[in-house]
């Protein structure tokens, strides 16, 4: 089955996901915010990031962006975006997904739309601001991952 990073700040959704998502027979880690997200992404490469919106410390659309440009990898994961805020298909949109859900939704639309990702496993090709953003040349570590 595929590995999975959840990345959400609502604990109880978090473990309900992990649950049910690795009762599938997938690997599940999990993550309370983009930061902690990011750093689970070092230690290892998911099959599919799937990424609330808000959240403290970084949301999942600056995770999305961080993921970009340091075009080590991360940048062809696909990303699952879960979130209750309003028009999520045009944050999807910036953030290059066609892949996301509303909150709340049900489990049943859930597993549809992880199966479809996970098969179809397209990278994100960000749109307006954050396209902008991710065409900017990388600096600091990025970059000097880059140059070595």
């Amino acid at each position: 089955m595929a590995d999975l990073l959840v990345v959400d700040d609502d604990p109880d959704l978090r473990e309900v996901l992990a649950d049910i998502l690795g009762g599938l027979g997938h690997k599940v880690r999990i993550a309370c915010n983009g930061e902690e997200g990011l750093e689970l992404l070092d230690e290892e490469l998911p099959d599919l990031v799937l990424l609330d919106v808000e959240m403290p410390a970084l949301d999942g659309p600056g995770m999305a962006y961080r993921m970009l440009v340091t075009n080590l990898g991360k940048e062809k994961i696909p990303i699952l975006l879960l979130s209750g805020v309003i028009d999520l298909h045009l944050v999807a949109a910036k953030v290059g997904t066609p892949y996301f859900l509303g909150k709340p939704y049900a489990f049943e639309a859930l597993v549809p739309m992880l199966e479809r990702a996970l098969a179809e496993r397209t990278a994100p090709h960000p749109q307006g601001e954050l396209a902008a953003k991710s065409e900017s040349p990388p600096t600091g570590v990025a970059a000097q991952r880059l140059r070595s």
